[in-house]
């Protein structure tokens, strides 16, 4: 359930003959509760090797100083919260704080890093499934006082908050950063041409050799992908699927993607993909915006345009396809289009 579920796609041939004369030089780990992937085309192992490394030795930083219930920096700031203190931070986390209240902001609340707490009592904050639904008058008293990153208070390097129900935990925005922070590193390390994939989120620089990178969407409900799609330099693509870190009481499904409003986990989307242009933040982007627009249901295409986002597919609860034109064109469905696709504006 935690692997890796938006599959890379490679040729054999490549693999085997082309990567002869065109190297492919690829490292795995398993960091942030799944499997991460770097793929470097076209450098020799020598070249490409301590590149990959250096990547990996950045997203294991950022794994533990960003920890939300092991010990960390951020398990230490939602001690201070908790206990109504005020909180020196790094300015790395300071920059964190205030983009994620931006965007909260900018996603209607649906995207919030602060419902730490309410993760916790469904059971995700652990690296053990929950086995049992959480109490339901407890739930009921979040919902008449919820906590979120909006009662966040950020002055400068000092962090504060009025409720101390506030807690922080960035599962659903950490992947995209590391994601544009791998970009950077390779980039300074004379890497020009690779894939990152972070548990399905994936960023691509440059080509595979001069052809471009070519990864896949992954069905919610069958092996192997619903649809494969070409990225070009610099873009990024998420996806939220509620296939990836869920449990199952009674025949029903509990997925971690959970709704701020509700307090309960969204029933009505098994997935939803988001491809991101070519920009700084395509990476965070792309983790950030595919949790608002899961949880939006089917008002997605409404908060979509106000996101200014583009490319969009979601499959819902019945399993129907619903996509925006701009990446329907780009798609390349896997067994021929879906019976029951919709393809919006």
């Amino acid at each position: 359930m935690r692997s890796c579920r938006l599959v890379l796609l490679f040729a054999l041939a490549c693999l085997l003959a082309a990567c002869a004369r065109a190297p492919l030089h690829q490292q795995q780990a398993f960091v942030f509760g799944t499997r991460v992937e770097i793929l470097i085309a076209g450098l020799p192992e020598a070249a490409a090797r301590p590149a990959a490394a250096a990547v990996l030795r950045e997203f294991d930083r950022l794994h533990r100083r960003y920890h939300a219930w092991q010990p960390s920096e951020l398990s230490g700031l939602n001690q201070a919260l908790a206990a109504g203190r005020t909180a020196s931070v790094t300015p790395e986390m300071a920059g964190l704080l205030a983009h994620a209240q931006r965007f909260s902001l900018l996603s209607e609340g649906l995207f919030d890093p602060g419902i730490g707490a309410l993760i916790a009592l469904w059971g995700f904050q652990s690296d053990d499934l929950p086995a049992s639904l959480p109490d339901a008058d407890t739930l009921a008293a979040w919902r008449a006082a919820p906590a979120g990153v909006v009662n966040l208070q950020l002055d400068e390097l000092q962090v504060s908050s009025r409720n101390t129900r506030l807690a922080l935990d960035f599962g659903g925005y950490l992947k995209g950063v590391a994601l544009d922070r791998a970009a950077s590193i390779l980039k300074a390390q004379g890497v020009h041409n690779a894939l990152v994939n972070i548990g399905g989120n994936v960023l691509a620089l440059g080509s595979k050799n001069g052809e471009r990178w070519r990864v896949g969407i992954q069905h919610p409900r069958q092996p192997g992908p619903l649809a494969t799609v070409e990225l070009d330099d610099g873009e990024a693509i998420g996806t939220s699927g509620d296939y990836q870190r869920y449990f199952e009481i009674d025949g029903r499904r509990y997925s971690h993607l959970l709704d701020p409003r509700s307090a309960q986990p969204v029933q009505h989307t098994q997935a939803l993909s988001v491809l991101i242009g070519a920009r700084p933040d395509a990476g965070t982007l792309s983790d950030v915006a595919s949790k608002p627009l899961f949880i939006a249901g089917a008002d997605w295409p409404r908060l979509a345009r106000q996101l200014q986002l583009e490319q969009v597919l979601r499959v819902d609860a019945q399993g129907q396809v619903q996509v925006s034109r701009a990446l329907h064109a780009r798609l390349d469905y896997l067994g021929g289009q879906p019976p029951s696709l919709e393809v919006l504006p």
